[in-house]
């Protein structure tokens, strides 16, 4: 892992998309409302292979008790409980809205509960979430039914509901166990605590186990980070992200909350980032893509040996390519060709309801140019290879013509050890595996067109 050094992550560990979708969600428009979205769903109900394939669904859960000053999240900061009563149900009349157009009975086989914080509901309001969920649609057994989990909002008891609700996979957000970060982005919580919780999510027969992290937070150093990491190895979570925190308090008011002499330096933030590498492999996680870790048994791990990985918004999955159901304020779903988010604020989205309508505010209907680079980039960020014959005959084009400049651009990546070009296809390498985000961007049609015409404006 040494090969991966600070210099190498300066040059290549760029900002961009993180590809959870292509086109990216800052392209979607408001062109795109409701009657897309229906038009949409009534495709796939009209289709054969959408009948056949299970959906995946993602229910978004805004509230949070308190205010991570990191946080770029959609959320709404509240003591009041009483709230996400209501919000179910809004959830409900969505959820119906969905059966009127789908039918009853759709299968499901990947459920994400995010937010926000969800185990922000009471024991007895998941159980009528998942009750209302498993009314509508049918969740097939081996799928992977995720919630993400806040470690001070629950217990062992807690757990044990959301094991009793059938989720299989749990999230912890730890981010630092550093108490003086903690202090800082205002979420504290012991290290002991996260023990206790993991320790007993394993007796409790969870199938896999992820811990979020955040680098670059304020007051962080290489070396309290190098504490941090060594506690994670400690507790060995099945899976582990890793994330880079991106100051933006003009876009995020409560990162205006920290103090921007406390953030680290953004050499120390990337020794940091080559520290964590090492660390986490040398502990035997293994290196999924786009900073998430799993442990060789897990089921991501697998999944990338195989060569069966897929990317959907919440990431990296097991579960094969399908239509994403998305239920909740501002939540982002894909139904064939189109991507589609819902309203932002929740006065929006419970007026839209109240009217009978979905809350689709904006989206995308995506074109054969759309679909053709998709399934190049999510070919490169899946199973790191892409051959040129697969893609000529799925789209009836000629890779090498169509995609002349992309791959000159990648002739200089190649030079630098990332790729490997040939007469057939591509082939990322090892190290370029760290930096395939970079690789995925060189075919992103959006994001060269803003580039270029930075650079026109610039000239002229």
């Amino acid at each position: 892992m040494s090969v991966i050094t600070p210099e190498l992550l300066t040059r290549f560990d760029v900002p961009g998309p993180r590809y959870t979708s292509y086109p990216t969600a800052d392209r979607f428009v408001e062109a795109f409302a409701e009657a897309d979205y229906v038009q949409a769903l009534a495709q796939r109900q009209s289709g054969v292979v959408g009948k056949q394939t299970p959906l995946s669904l993602y229910v978004h859960i805004p509230f949070c008790e308190s205010l991570c000053y990191y946080c770029a999240c959609n959320k709404i900061i509240t003591k009041h409980k009483e709230r996400s009563a209501d919000y179910l149900r809004y959830l409900s009349k969505e959820i119906e809205l969905h059966t009127r157009h789908l039918g009853r009975g759709q299968s499901v086989s990947q459920l994400h509960l995010g937010g926000g914080t969800p185990t922000f509901m009471s024991d007895d309001e998941l159980r009528q979430l998942m009750s209302m969920l498993r009314q509508h649609f049918e969740f097939v057994p081996g799928g992977e039914y995720s919630v993400e989990v806040d470690p001070r909002t629950v217990d062992e008891g807690r757990l044990a509901v959301l094991a009793e609700l059938g989720f299989n996979r749990l999230s912890f957000g730890v981010q630092d166990f550093d108490p003086a970060v903690q202090k800082a982005v205002h979420r504290i919580q012991p290290a002991d605590q996260v023990f206790q919780l993991v320790d007993a999510a394993r007796r409790l027969g969870f199938e896999s186990i992820n811990v979020d992290l955040i680098y670059g937070l304020p007051l962080q150093t290489p070396e309290s980070f190098d504490r941090t990491l060594a506690q994670i190895n400690s507790l060995r979570p099945d899976r582990i992200a890793l994330y880079a925190y991106a100051h933006l308090p003009e876009r995020f008011k409560p990162q205006r909350r920290i103090h921007a002499q406390e953030l680290p330096s953004g050499g120390d933030k990337v020794a940091m980032l080559s520290r964590s590498l090492d660390a986490l492999t040398d502990a035997g996680y293994v290196y999924i893509g786009m900073d998430h870790f799993a442990l060789p048994q897990d089921a991501l791990a697998v999944a990338k040996r195989q060569g069966r990985l897929h990317r959907n918004f919440q990431g990296y999955s097991t579960q094969a390519d399908c239509d994403l159901i998305a239920l909740g304020v501002s939540s982002i779903g894909r139904v064939g060709a189109s991507y589609s988010q819902n309203a932002k604020t929740m006065e929006e989205y419970c007026d839209l309801l109240d009217q009978g309508h979905f809350p689709v505010v904006r989206g995308l209907t995506l074109t054969r140019d759309d679909l053709i680079r998709r399934s190049v980039i999510m070919a490169l960020m899946c199973q790191g290879h892409l051959e040129f014959e697969a893609i000529n005959l799925a789209w009836l084009i000629d890779f090498q013509t169509l995609f002349s400049k992309e791959l000159a651009q990648l002739e200089s990546m190649q030079s630098q050890g990332l790729v490997q070009l040939s007469n057939t296809g591509i082939q990322v390498t090892p190290m370029g595996w760290f930096f395939v985000r970079g690789v995925a961007m060189v075919f992103d049609r959006y994001l060269q067109a803003d580039r270029n015409h930075t650079r026109f404006s610039k000239i002229i």
